[in-house]
């Protein structure tokens, strides 16, 4: 004789478990991709929630739990004991993060939102469209799978994916501390040490709204003995009209391909303190409190 959930499972009809079994392995690798982004990449991921609102001493921890989550449903999705749970999971997210644009629609339309390496999307009406297909999609999956079991083994898979976010943070966090810098770059066209003293590197797009206004806060720091230089990743011939609008009284550099390699970061604004050569801190979080707060620790700005 069955167990229910085993004939169940038999009297499913072919193309039902044929298209369940493919929403579920589309979503897996859609957020399997989004979450272990994430994970690799937690500090250029808290900058990016900054952007969508999110208060910035909970953009790090926020982007930890969403990367976590987001690993966890994708592998739930992929095994069909799990998959039910996984397809719920998925779905909530999704309605949750449906939720939060809803509310803050106004002052998030047009801003990035691009979860997945691959896909590039804004926040406007095709949002909407997008998640909801993504939804429906969890829902098929969910529906008409077996019905979900084993929470030992679950719980097994959430603490490797844990384990995993936090070997990769403490990663992201060595790699924030102690890197050397090139001893001379050009500043102005002309050659300028970063061997002695303090030194702040402010990465920029002259044409990016978030760099302009993290670039006006800057530009109202007491800085003490602090030499300021700054680095346009794109349009430099925009660079200087940039600094006098915001009132960043630092020099530029050109010297992006140096400095970017030696100091990997994903989209600006970005910043890194030096002191006799050596990176002290990084910021990719620009906020009302970041970078301010770490700079007052370090002694860069009274």
């Amino acid at each position: 004789m069955a167990y229910p959930s085993q004939s169940a499972g038999l009297d499913m009809p072919a193309w039902k478990t044929v298209a369940a079994t493919a929403c579920a392995i589309l979503l897996a690798v859609l957020f399997a991709s989004a979450g272990v982004w994430k994970i690799t990449d937690p500090i250029d991921w808290s900058a990016k929630l900054t952007q969508m609102k999110v208060p910035g001493p909970l953009a790090l921890p926020f982007t930890l739990a969403l990367g976590i989550g987001e690993t966890f449903s994708a592998v739930l999705l992929l095994v069909p004991r799990f998959r039910r749970w996984g397809a719920w999971l998925t779905a909530i997210m999704l309605v949750a993060f449906m939720a939060y644009v809803g509310l803050n629609y106004t002052a998030l339309t047009g801003a990035d939102c691009s979860c997945f390496p691959w896909l590039k999307r804004s926040i406007g009406p095709g949002f909407f469209w997008g998640d909801a297909a993504m939804l429906a999609a969890a829902g098929l999956a969910g529906w008409w799978a077996r019905k979900s079991e084993g929470l030992k083994g679950a719980a097994l898979v959430l603490g490797v994916v844990a384990v995993f976010a936090g070997a990769s943070y403490g990663v992201a966090a060595s790699r924030n501390t102690g890197t050397k810098a090139p001893e001379t770059i050009t500043v102005n066209g002309q050659p300028y040490s970063l061997t002695q003293g303090k030194v702040f590197l402010y990465f920029f797009d002259p044409e990016c709204s978030h760099c302009y206004q993290a670039a006006q806060l800057l530009g109202t720091h007491n800085w003490k003995d602090t030499r300021l230089v700054a680095i346009p990743t794109r349009v430099p011939q925009f660079a200087q009209g940039f600094l006098e609008t915001t009132k960043f009284n630092a020099g530029v550099s050109n010297d992006l391909e140096l400095l970017k390699k030696t100091f990997p970061h994903g989209d600006p604004p970005y910043g890194v303190a030096l002191e006799n050569g050596r990176q002290k801190a990084a910021f990719a979080i620009f906020d009302s409190e970041q970078p301010r707060n770490g700079l007052r620790e370090l002694g860069y700005i009274q």
